[in-house]
């Protein structure tokens, strides 16, 4: 279906599902968030969508809070702020928990200001939300269900809403924890490595007017131990590089800087539900850690001593 009939498809399903009523809408400043909210404004009114954002504090990029200002003001729509920071060191305290966190935080917290109103989110095929295959559910509503990112792209043409990227990824943008593969046991060190890692990563490249596909620095190793893999697509060289690696290894609560300039294995002990499970480890190793790295990965799971490991924990790697 050509761009211009799914918006109108889209605006009429709106409308009916809503009925008309005031919604509000989860709003990161992304491409999924902002479509879903343009969607909303054209089929019920600018008085009648609020956006929420759920704001990370050291967790979230500078460019993206920019954005996510730009877009609101864009959209001429009305904006709230939460902030979900410490929310944070509590859900990802036992390993990553990325589908944890949208439940309770990005998405739970809006859901909690909403005053009976339905919830919009962007949760799509790119996703795993949505591919859960229900567009309706408990409070909340995704209108972009049953679209891939290239017809959301599209869509976004047509509207003329396409938000600036950070320059993280290709994909999803917008959170530095996302690098973090080991548990949030010590937020001032795991915490702060992260952050300020992926920050200072983007700043170089700004200052050397580098444009890359993929940038950002994964935090593993052991508890006591931060190890940053840098990823940036393409590779960079020479002084850019050797200036990115002067600013990184000036970080106190960064103990080693790697580059990732070919394949690796990473080493991740896992929680039992986790080990047990063929399905969860495909997906941890290709959907959710492959496609940030700037060369192909392996996974080696082994078991772990730790009863607090809720999740995994990338202890080291070894290049092949």
């Amino acid at each position: 279906m050509p761009a211009r009939e799914l918006r109108t498809a889209l605006l009429t399903e709106v409308r009916a599902t809503t009925g008309g009523r005031p919604v509000v809408v989860a709003f990161s400043g992304g491409l999924d968030s902002t479509v879903t909210a343009a969607l909303a404004r054209d089929a019920l009114g600018a008085d009648r969508v609020l956006l929420v954002t759920v704001n990370m504090g050291q967790y979230a990029y500078t460019r993206g809070n920019e954005i996510v200002l730009e877009m609101a003001d864009r959209l001429g729509l009305p904006q709230r702020c939460l902030l979900g920071q410490f929310k944070q060191h509590r859900v990802q305290a036992a390993g990553p928990a990325c589908n944890r966190c949208t439940r309770e935080i990005k998405l739970g917290m809006v859901k909690a200001v909403s005053g009976g109103r339905l919830v919009l989110t962007g949760a799509n095929r790119s996703d795993t939300w949505g591919q859960l295959g229900l567009k309706v559910c408990n409070g909340y509503y995704a209108p972009l269900l049953d679209l891939d990112k290239p017809r959301i792209l599209a869509l976004a043409d047509e509207m003329g809403v396409r938000p600036p990227r950070i320059g993280e990824s290709p994909g999803r943008e917008g959170c530095k924890l996302k690098h973090l593969l080991k548990p949030l046991a010590a937020p001032e060190y795991h915490g702060r490595a992260v952050a300020r890692a992926n920050e200072v990563l983007l700043a170089v490249l700004r200052e050397a007017a580098v444009r890359p596909e993929l940038a950002n620095v994964k935090i593993i190793g052991p508890l006591g131990r931060n190890i940053g893999l840098v990823n940036v697509r393409p590779a960079l060289e020479g002084d850019v590089r050797a200036r990115l690696r002067a600013a990184l290894e000036a970080l106190p609560e960064l103990d080693e800087v790697h580059f990732v300039d070919g394949p690796l294995t990473l080493v991740a002990k896992a929680s039992p539900a986790i080990l047990g499970d063929a399905h969860a480890r495909y997906w941890l190793e290709r959907g959710r850690m492959a496609p940030d790295f700037a060369a192909p990965i392996t996974v080696e799971w082994q078991p772990t001593t730790n009863n607090r490991l809720g999740t995994f924990h990338v202890v080291g790697f070894r290049r092949a």
